[in-house]
């Protein structure tokens, strides 16, 4: 009888500290506390105090007043101005996530269905572009693209057209900069909803009478839907959020909203206006963010980013 009772003891107190130890909402906040304290002076009150922001009033270059008013708001609201950009910015972002989707999935398939033994040599090419500076990578493309770029130097040696063509500085620069800074994000994302199909699937598809295209279309195409749409829409809110790209590779005509809030801050020094244009474009690429959260995960993106 007492070896009979000190047994459940011992079992409840091995439950006990193994509750403790994984269960015990104390420990869990203990965890999370400072990831929670970084996100709330980093994030979160930067962005409560831009929003408080958009309600001061501008007085003049550089000068505001903490007298509330909702002028900031009515101005965007009524100025098609800033609706242009605000759409043009969309618009260049939808753009630039099509592209990558249509020219990356290809590459990413490849890599999965594959039988070359070093798999891991082409992943390591893929991620080598992270290597080397955006900034510098944006660059490259001046060279390329420009009037005495590589592109326009040789259709002239080789006769097929007689002056420069303008590719530089125009709206097909600047998506032509974005896909190629966001192609590998869109690879990535593809490449491990592939590798989470099991291919036992498809050869089952096959053995019921399917073509290679069929097992394709049938099978590995909605499979990996989920990586492709969780690649659209990390290209588009980058996209649509870029600033350095659109300021080298394009012209004043293609800024994109990101430029247009470093313009209203840094160039009208306008403090207010600025804060109103980021809120608004925070809220619309957030918008994005969440009805994909809401229908698709946010996992597929953290998978694909190497998390």
């Amino acid at each position: 009888m007492d070896l009979a009772r000190q047994e459940p003891d011992a079992v409840g107190a091995r439950r006990r500290g193994a509750g403790w130890r994984l269960y015990d909402p104390r420990l869990a906040w203990l965890l999370v506390a400072p990831a929670a304290l970084l996100l709330l002076c980093f994030l979160i009150l930067p962005i409560v105090v831009m929003a408080a922001y958009t309600f001061f009033t501008f007085v003049t270059a550089g000068v505001e007043e903490a007298t509330l008013t909702l002028a900031n708001w009515h101005e965007f609201v009524t100025d098609s101005y800033y609706h242009g950009f605000l759409l043009k910015t969309l618009r260049v972002g939808a753009v630039t996530a099509l592209i990558c989707g249509l020219v990356g999935y290809f590459p990413a398939y490849f890599i999965w269905a594959t039988t070359f033994r070093h798999k891991w040599l082409l992943l390591l090419l893929l991620i080598v572009p992270f290597w080397i500076s955006f900034t510098i990578r944006t660059f490259s493309w001046i060279h390329i693209l420009g009037e005495q770029g590589l592109i326009n130097v040789w259709l002239v040696r080789l006769g097929l057209i007689e002056q420069p063509v303008r590719m530089l500085y125009t709206e097909g620069a600047v998506i032509m900069g974005l896909v190629h800074f966001l192609l590998p994000y869109m690879i990535l994302n593809v490449y491990v909803s592939l590798e989470g199909i099991d291919r036992t699937l498809i050869a089952a598809a096959r053995s019921m009478g399917c073509t290679n295209a069929q097992a394709f279309r049938e099978v590995t195409l909605p499979l990996s839907l989920p990586g492709l749409a969780a690649g659209l829409m990390l290209c588009f809110v980058l996209a649509a959020g870029s600033y350095v790209t659109p300021q080298l590779l394009g012209s004043g005509r293609d800024a994109l909203f990101g430029n247009l809030i470093y313009d209203t801050i840094m160039g009208q020094l306008n403090w207010p206006m600025g804060a109103t244009l980021s809120i608004v474009l925070f809220v619309v690429l957030g918008s994005v963010a969440a009805v994909y959260t809401r229908y698709m995960g946010m996992s597929q993106i953290v998978k694909g980013l190497g998390g």
